[in-house]
C-alpha cells in the first residue's frame, strides 16, 4: 500500500521530450517519501491502494529549488538603496564603505539567535512558495568567527525547518575594513578560514566574488584551489559587473555554477558549457540596480550553457524572498521561456547545487518533494506575479501543514 496517491493532475515532469515534460490526467503515487509510481491515471496498478488518495484539479511541478541567496544577515539596506535612487552608483557607495561592509558591519554586531530568527522568517516566506531546497552563502562576517555564527545559523535551518539546505562559504565576498588597500592578505585570511570551517562540517561548497570591487581572478584562483585540494565543490560569483574572465575561470575548477554574468565573453560561456558549469542568472539584482546589462541569454543557448534561476536574496541588491516573482523577471526582463525559467528553478537549479540526484525532476525513485498548483499551465507561474497559487507543498512525502 502507498502512503499516498494523487490522482487527476497534469504533471511537469521537467524532463523527456514534452514541453515541460508533461503528463497529463497523471497518477502519482509515494512511499516512504519518494515516489514509488508515476505515470497516466488509466495504466495505474489494478487494486492500487493508498493510505491518503488525493483528487487534483491543476498542475504538479516538481518543488522549487532557490540555488543562490544570502539569506544570513544583519541589519538593513534601505538608506543605500534611496542614494541610488538618488542617482550614486552602487560600486560608489562600495567604495565609501557601504554595500557589503555595511552589512558585515551590522552582521557581526548580531548575536546567533538573531541572526537565526530573521533570517527563518525569510526562508518561511520562500517555503511558501513550494520552495524545498535552497543555497544560503555565508559572507556577511569575513571575520573567522561571524563567517562561523553565519554558516552554523544555515545549518540549524536545515535542521529545524523541512527544507534542505545547501551551505557555500562565502568569506571572499568583499575585502573587510581590517585589510584595506590589503586584499591579497584578505585572501590569505579567507583560504586560513577553510580547513577548520570545513572539518566542522559547514561547508557544501565555496563562492567567491571575482570582481573588480572585491577579488581579482589571481587572487580566486588561490582561494578556489584550496577548496578542490580539500575535496569541496565551487562556485563564483562572475562576470556582474565587467569582463574580468569569471565565467572561464569558474569552468576551469569545474564550478558547479557561475552567477550573475552580466559580461560573460563567448570563450567564457564556451568553457562553462565544456565544464557543465551551470549559469545562474539573477533578474532580482538586475532589477533592483536598474541595470541596463542583462546577461547574455542568446549566447548562453547557443553554447549550451545550462541556465538556473534564483532570487539572490540579500539586503543590498535583491531584497526579494519571491522566487515566483524571479520566474516572471526572468521571462521578462531576460527573455527567458516559461519552460527555460521554469527549468531554472527546478532542474537546473539542482544541476548548481549539485543535486541533481535527487532533485529537480518528478520520476519513480526520487524523492517526493513536489508542489500542487492552482493553474491551467505551468507558463501561468511565469506570467502572474504577485500571486501564490499554492494549493499544497509536500516534502519527503509530507504535505506541509500550510503553505
Amino acid at each position: 500500500m502507498w502512503d499516498s496517491l494523487w490522482l487527476g493532475a497534469s504533471v511537469a515532469t521537467m524532463q523527456g521530450d514534452a514541453p515541460f515534460g508533461a503528463l497529463p490526467d497523471a497518477a502519482l503515487a509515494v512511499l516512504d517519501g519518494r515516489i514509488a509510481w508515476l505515470g497516466p491515471e488509466a495504466e495505474l496498478p489494478p487494486g492500487s491502494v493508498a493510505g491518503k488518495v488525493h483528487r487534483v484539479d491543476g498542475w504538479i511541478t516538481p518543488g522549487l529549488i532557490d540555488c543562490h541567496t544570502h539569506l544570513v544577515y544583519g541589519g538593513t539596506r534601505a538608506g543605500e538603496w534611496e542614494r541610488r535612487l538618488q542617482g550614486v552608483s552602487y560600486e560608489q557607495i562600495a567604495r565609501e564603505g557601504g554595500g557589503i561592509r555595511s552589512t558585515v558591519a551590522a552582521t557581526r554586531l548580531a548575536d546567533e539567535d538573531t541572526l537565526f530568527a530573521t533570517a527563518k522568517t525569510r526562508l518561511t516566506t520562500l517555503m511558501a512558495e513550494g520552495v524545498v531546497a535552497v543555497e544560503i552563502k555565508s559572507g556577511y562576517g569575513l571575520d573567522p568567527a561571524t563567517e562561523a555564527r553565519c554558516l552554523r545559523v544555515a545549518r540549524r535551518l536545515g535542521a529545524q525547518t523541512p527544507i534542505h539546505v545547501v551551505t557555500s562559504f562565502l568569506g571572499a565576498h568583499a575585502v573587510p575594513p581590517e585589510f584595506e588597500g590589503r586584499p591579497d592578505a584578505a585572501m590569505e585570511a579567507v583560504i586560513a578560514m577553510l580547513p577548520e570551517l570545513a572539518a566542522a562540517g559547514l561547508i557544501d561548497a565555496v563562492d567567491a566574488f571575482c570582481e573588480t570591487i572585491a577579488f581579482d581572478a589571481a587572487q580566486v584562483r588561490r582561494l578556489l584551489s584550496q577548496a578542490r585540494a580539500l575535496g569541496l565543490p565551487v562556485k563564483l560569483h562572475a562576470d556582474q559587473l565587467s569582463d574580468g574572465g569569471g565565467g572561464a575561470l569558474a569552468a576551469e575548477f569545474g564550478a558547479l555554477s557561475a552567477d550573475h554574468l552580466e559580461y560573460l565573453n563567448a570563450d567564457g560561456a564556451a568553457a562553462m558549457a565544456r565544464a557543465g558549469t551551470v549559469a545562474v542568472l539573477l533578474p532580482g539584482a538586475t532589477y533592483f540596480l536598474r541595470e541596463t546589462r542583462m546577461p547574455p541569454v542568446a549566447l548562453l543557448r547557443a553554447a549550451g550553457v545550462r541556465m538556473a534561476v534564483a532570487t539572490d536574496c540579500n539586503p543590498g541588491t535583491s531584497p526579494c524572498t519571491s522566487l515566483l516573482l524571479m520566474l516572471n523577471m526572468a521571462c521578462t526582463l531576460f527573455r527567458l521561456t516559461p519552460e527555460e525559467a521554469l527549468a531554472g528553478v527546478t532542474r537546473e537549479a539542482a544541476r548548481a547545487l549539485g543535486l541533481e540526484a535527487e532533485y529537480g525532476v518528478l520520476a519513480v525513485g526520487r524523492r517526493a518533494d513536489f508542489v500542487v498548483w492552482d493553474v491551467s499551465s505551468p507558463a501561468e507561474l511565469c506570467y502572474q506575479f504577485g500571486a501564490r497559487p499554492v494549493t499544497a507543498v509536500i516534502r519527503r512525502g509530507v504535505e506541509a501543514a500550510s503553505a
